[in-house]
């Protein structure tokens, strides 16, 4: 796979097509009477007709034939996916979840595995590795393919797409450049298989199949600026403190999807990449917090600094909206006496945060059935004492 090509950018207006049908793209207009190569016209809407611009999305695709043509869609198996957000009562509480175990071969699937993935989509390939992400929208079809055991993590939002956070009195360069996101380029397959290709579509929760016997990869051409895209977070620009106190997690935002309301976000994609520390004075670790997002973690590898035991890569965290969280007890004393001087921090390490303005429930699935929830983690602050000092004084200057 190391011979796949991608296209730089991101939201950027592309075209492509496979160099097995040069000439396929139309020339001067979108939806000719007869489509280069006898292909047909279909356009994939990221966002209504009338969007502004800044905020329009579309693709027109050129296909051996139309997604319309399938069998009808009946319902399909969910598995443990559910819409049921009642069938446990909430739980405000710090929770904490181990790693899923890898499965061997003789033991049955799970949804996540640690390597890198070949995803196809209807507009290209796209090889995903480890400390990669990739962004699949709304509508896109595309299958995933595994070598081996693999693990990550998924985000599912509504509403909004992703797109770059404003960058304000940083200027014009850092955090994620629009540069470093790859797009694919066109590639298709014209397949028919007699026992039929199933796709899958989630439907207000569920699950539905249809039949078709033809490949749903068969796009030949395609442009616009909808489209899915892939970004390795090594490439991240990481601003930081230089002076003293902590920074807030803001500035390590990757992507955003943002909500009606300015500053506030339906999700942001946080990263904690490798960085050097320097504040003077400071609390270096992240600081005690309770916040009106919700906040869940992961980390795909290293050690988290402010909780170097328990949070293992493949693990997650979710602190729900207000819920208190911070440093565990080895993490303040440690830091609280140490020697402040240049370090590299979080050096081989990247953790992640899924922020939200919104309340996150948790399946009966995520509390019970998995098995993993760590019910012991609140204990990593029990140990937390007083240093209150009332016959303390602030030293004469």
């Amino acid at each position: 796979m190391a011979g796949l090509k991608y296209m730089s950018g991101f939201g950027n207006e592309f075209s492509s097509e496979d160099p097995r049908c040069p000439g396929a793209l139309p020339e001067g207009q979108n939806s000719p009477q007869v489509c280069p190569y006898g292909l047909y016209a279909e356009q994939l809407s990221g966002s209504a007709f009338t969007c502004p611009r800044p905020a329009n999305k579309r693709s027109w695709l050129y296909r051996i034939l139309p997604s319309v043509k399938h069998k009808p869609f009946i319902a399909a198996p969910c598995g443990d996916l559910t819409e049921n957000w009642n069938e446990v009562e909430p739980d405000p509480n710090q929770l904490r979840w181990l790693p899923f175990s890898i499965p061997t071969p003789t033991k049955k699937k799970v949804d996540f595995a640690t390597g890198e993935i070949l995803i196809t989509t209807e507009f290209g390939k796209m090889l995903v590795e480890p400390n990669e992400i990739c962004v699949i929208q709304q509508g896109m079809r595309f299958s995933v393919d595994v070598f081996g055991a693999t693990r990550g993590y998924i985000l599912e939002v509504y509403g909004a797409h992703f797109e770059l956070p404003d960058l304000g009195p940083i200027g014009g360069n850092g955090l994620a450049n629009p540069r470093d996101f790859q797009c694919p380029v066109a590639w298709y397959e014209d397949r028919h298989v007699a026992a039929g290709y199933t796709i899958i579509n989630k439907y207000q929760g569920k699950l539905f199949a249809c039949q078709q016997d033809f490949s749903p990869f068969n796009v030949v051409a395609w442009h616009g600026n909808y489209t899915p895209y892939k970004y390795n977070l090594t490439n991240f620009m990481v601003i930081n403190c230089v002076a003293f106190d902590h920074a807030d997690p803001s500035i390590f935002t990757v992507l955003t999807a943002k909500s009606t309301r300015p500053g506030v976000a339906i999700a942001d994609f946080v990263i904690f990449p490798p960085r050097w520390g320097v504040a003077d004075r400071t609390f270096r670790p992240p600081y005690y917090h309770r916040n009106c997002m919700s906040e869940f973690m992961g980390l795909i590898k290293g050690h988290y600094e402010a909780k170097e035991e328990g949070f293992q890569p493949g693990g997650a965290s979710l602190h729900s909206i207000m819920t208190p969280h911070g440093p565990d007890v080895d993490c303040f004393e440690k830091n609280s006496r140490a020697e402040l001087k240049p370090e590299r921090v979080a050096e081989g390490t990247m953790a992640f945060m899924f922020e939200s303005s919104f309340s996150m429930a948790v399946t009966k699935w995520g509390l019970q059935t998995c098995q993993t929830l760590d019910k012991n983690y609140y204990q990593c602050w029990e140990d937390l004492c007083s240093h209150f000092d009332p016959s303390w004084r602030p030293s004469k200057q």
